[in-house]
């Protein structure tokens, strides 16, 4: 039999971890590094486990195979330490701790231990590697920097515990809680809080606990961005804000705020961003937010705001949402000095008038410049980095509701939609070229689609339906190469629908409502109709047809008569 080479190598490679098998060099077993091991030990020191939880944790036997403990196939080290349900590891303190040795963990999961109590969180903080981090169900009263430490992980992307926020004092400077399961009242400030976003939780209460109580402040706080949405918040937005001028962004969206605007919002003279969405508000925008003169975005959407449409909104704002509220009266021509504009959405409220035929003058929606519309924020964490942020808002576009967050510059939308306006839809419009959504619908909009739709060229989606426009459908709408949501339902369109274009791609639906409007996708079809003459040709073959009418007519008369004396000649001659 003939060994390759390669196989030669093979069997010698066995044989020699054979003999270093049996002298202990060839191991197979995963043995955890020493160093994770100490620490797991120090770890053990801390618990008070009267149940032998970690009777298993033992210097005799490899801390791989140690209850909640795994390793790293490759490297050994500890990466995941779950302990959670243990029910019985009363007290941990960190007294001479040594677990942050353990700078290959990613998970750890303490959540649901029976009277669990942690004096101090200063050993996680050390702990670079940590991505998951589980303390739901834990004492933490006797730990006050808990926050601070949490929030030096470098790597932390999910944490998960229920801590009663209302009776933390905030320190530190950047501050980023938001989506864990974070329960009772608002929390305190101290001035050293720059950021503080601790959206998506379970906050409850008033939010005048982190406005107004200023014992912590020392007449002076640097909060620029303050996100507190998407919480049970109630009551009302608070007086207080004369010591919060420094602020730049502020949410407190979807939560269940009542009252009206105060006018002492008109003091954050660096705002630039103010989210009220979604939430029970009302009476009417004040005057006095004039103002704040750096706002770019405002969005009061879903309250229950009334009054006119503001006109004093800066000139330099690119976001207006308005959407589902109670404003009435005409939509301001103010609006169209708002050259950097990109989204006007006013959409379901009871504005009458017409619309202005002077937006064509909002040259953010004419060129569109991606760039130039970005709405994005730096805040610096330390000396060395920032946290970049760009604002969001949620859309109405395409038939669908679209939360568009770091895409939003991308987007220029006008939603005028289920109002009470009337006229034309003036012929300007359609010189904004770089407008990607326009919805017109449900309003009592008269008159014909002008060919000049056609400039649209970067328009995606259309909707003028539930209105009393006619005519036929413009041909120019074909040329809408990016158009991919299109309503034209419930008008008085007639005519055939263009062929041959995309407009024919869109469903049913789209068309439907139109008695008059017939051809494909429509199942009704359209009547022929023969192309028209020549007037020249037509007078004449009018007269070469008159004329061989006549002719025939006068041959088919002389016939008859001529057949009816030959036919008595006959019966006469035969009587006699």
């Amino acid at each position: 039999m003939n060994t390759s080479p390669s196989e030669y190598a093979i069997i010698f490679a066995w044989l020699l971890c054979a003999i270093m098998f049996n002298t202990g060099m060839c191991s197979l077993n995963i043995r955890c590094s020493q160093k994770d091991k100490h620490a797991l030990l120090n770890f053990k020191q801390g618990v008070i486990d009267p149940s032998s939880v970690l009777s298993s944790w033992s210097t005799q036997q490899d801390c791989c195979e140690w209850r909640g403990v795994k390793c790293d196939n490759i490297t050994s080290r500890v990466t995941h330490l779950s302990l959670s349900c243990s029910t019985t590891l009363p007290t941990y303190t960190d007294k001479e701790d040594k677990s942050h040795c353990l700078t290959a963990l990613r998970y750890l999961d303490l959540s649901y231990n029976d009277n669990l109590s942690i004096n101090s969180l200063q050993w996680i903080s050390s702990m670079p590697s940590l991505e998951y981090l589980y303390l739901t169900g834990i004492d933490l009263h006797k730990e006050t920097n808990w926050l601070q430490f949490v929030t030096m992980l470098p790597s932390l992307s999910e944490l998960d515990m229920d801590v009663n926020m209302s009776k933390v004092l905030l320190n530190s400077t950047f501050i980023y809680m938001s989506s864990n399961d974070l329960k009772g009242g608002l929390p305190q400030l101290s001035s050293n809080v720059a950021f503080l976003d601790i959206s998506n939780n379970s906050l409850s209460g008033t939010i005048s606990p982190l406005l107004c109580d200023h014992k912590m402040l020392n007449g002076k706080n640097n909060l620029e961005y303050l996100d507190i949405s998407l919480n049970h918040l109630s009551g009302g937005l608070t007086n207080c804000w004369k010591n919060w001028k420094s602020l730049v962004h502020v949410n407190f969206g979807s939560n269940n705020l009542t009252g009206k605007i105060p006018t002492s919002m008109s003091l954050l003279s660096n705002l630039t961003s103010l989210h009220l969405h979604e939430n029970k508000l009302y009476g009417d925008i004040p005057l006095a937010l004039q103002n704040c003169h750096s706002l770019l975005i405002f969005n009061v959407r879903e309250n229950n705001f009334s009054g006119n449409i503001p006109n004093w909104i800066p000139h330099g704002a690119k976001a207006l949402q308005l959407r589902s509220n109670h404003f009435s009266g005409v939509i301001p021509t103010q609006i169209c000095q708002m050259s950097s504009l990109i989204i006007l959405d006013v959409a379901d409220n009871t504005i009458s008038g017409h619309i202005p035929s002077c937006l064509h003058n909002i040259t953010a929606l004419v060129f569109n410049n991606a760039s130039y519309n970005k709405l994005t924020f730096f805040f610096p964490i330390d000396g060395f980095s920032y946290y970049i942020f760009e604002d969001s808002l949620e859309l109405v576009t395409k038939g669908q509701t679209i939360d568009y967050g770091m895409n939003l510059h991308f987007v220029s939308l006008i939603d005028m939609s289920s109002n009470n306006l009337s006229g034309i839809i003036p012929p300007q419009m359609f010189s904004l070229i770089g407008l990607y959504s326009l919805n017109f619908s449900h309003n009592k909009l008269t008159g014909q689609i002008p060919n000049e739709i056609g400039n649209m060229k970067n328009l995606e989606s259309l909707d003028f339906s539930t209105n009393q426009l006619w005519g036929e459908i413009p041909q120019g709408l074909s040329n809408l190469s990016f158009l991919a949501s299109l309503n034209l339902s419930f008008n008085n369109f007639t005519g055939k629908i263009p062929s041959g274009t995309q407009l024919q791609g869109f469903g049913a639906l789209s068309y439907i409502g139109n008695r008059n409007l017939c051809g494909p996708p429509l199942t009704k079809f359209c009547l022929q109709v023969s192309e028209p003459k020549d007037t020249k040709a037509i007078d004449e073959d009018g007269d070469e047809s008159a004329f061989w009418s006549w002719f025939y007519i006068g041959i088919g008369s002389g016939f008859g008569t001529g057949f009816l004396g030959v036919s008595y000649k006959f019966l006469y001659d035969l009587r006699g």
